[in-house]
C-alpha cells in the first residue's frame, strides 16, 4: 500500500496575504506628484464682460517649439537669458515706448506707482518637452521673484518672503504676476 502525501492546510493562506498587503500598503509611501503653484485672479465683482483693449507693446510672447527652441519677442533666444529680458519687460525702468505702458495707481507704503500694463503670454507647442516647459516657467517665475525681492530690499531692507502680508500685498499690486498660457498647438519646428 502507497502512502498519501500530506496535504498542506491552505485555508489560512489567504489571510496571511490579505494581511502582507494591507502591510504593504500601510508602509509604503507614494510619490507626490508636483505641480506649478498658481493662484488665479479674483472674479471680477459684476459679472459684465469687460473687453480689455490690449496693445501689441504691452505683450511679451514666449513661444516653444517642438524641438525646445525658444522664441521671445520674435527673436531666438536661450532659455538663460529670459529672466533677464522677462525682468527688463515687466518693470520697464526707462520708460522705453518698446515696452510696456504704465498705469499710476496709488500703493499704500509706496504712493503713486506707475505699474506696467505688461502681460507675458506663453505659448507651447504640442511637443514642448515636460523640461523645457518647466524650465520656462521657473525663468518667468523668478523674473517676478527677483523683481519683488529686489523692491522688498530696497523699501523694507528684508526679502520679499520675510515681510508681512500687507507689506507683500502692496509689492504684488506694483508686480502683478501676469503669465497667459495659451493651449499647446504645433508651432512648427523653426525657430
Amino acid at each position: 500500500m502507497a502512502r498519501k502525501t500530506p496535504e498542506i492546510n491552505g485555508s489560512s493562506l489567504a489571510d496571511i496575504a490579505f494581511l502582507l498587503l494591507i502591510f504593504f500598503l500601510v508602509t509604503t509611501t507614494m510619490n507626490v506628484d508636483t505641480g506649478l503653484a498658481r493662484m488665479l485672479p479674483p472674479m471680477p465683482e459684476d459679472n459684465t464682460d469687460v473687453e480689455q483693449d490690449v496693445r501689441q507693446r504691452n505683450i511679451l510672447t514666449v513661444l516653444v517649439n517642438k524641438s525646445d527652441r525658444l522664441l521671445v519677442g520674435g527673436m531666438p533666444m536661450e532659455v538663460d537669458m529670459l529672466k533677464e529680458k522677462a525682468k527688463e519687460f515687466i518693470a520697464n525702468p526707462n520708460d522705453d515706448p518698446n515696452l510696456p505702458e504704465k498705469q499710476f495707481t496709488e500703493v499704500e507704503y509706496f504712493g503713486t506707482v506707475g505699474i506696467s500694463r505688461g502681460v507675458i503670454s506663453l505659448q507651447n507647442d504640442r511637443g514642448t518637452s515636460y523640461r523645457m516647459y518647466m524650465l520656462v516657467q521657473n525663468e518667468l517665475m523668478a523674473a517676478y521673484n527677483e523683481l519683488r525681492n529686489e523692491l522688498a530690499r530696497t523699501k523694507f531692507g528684508k526679502d520679499y518672503d520675510d515681510l508681512p502680508e500687507s507689506e507683500q500685498k502692496a509689492i504684488q499690486k506694483i508686480y502683478p504676476l501676469r503669465i497667459s498660457e495659451a493651449e499647446p498647438k504645433s508651432i512648427g519646428g523653426r525657430n
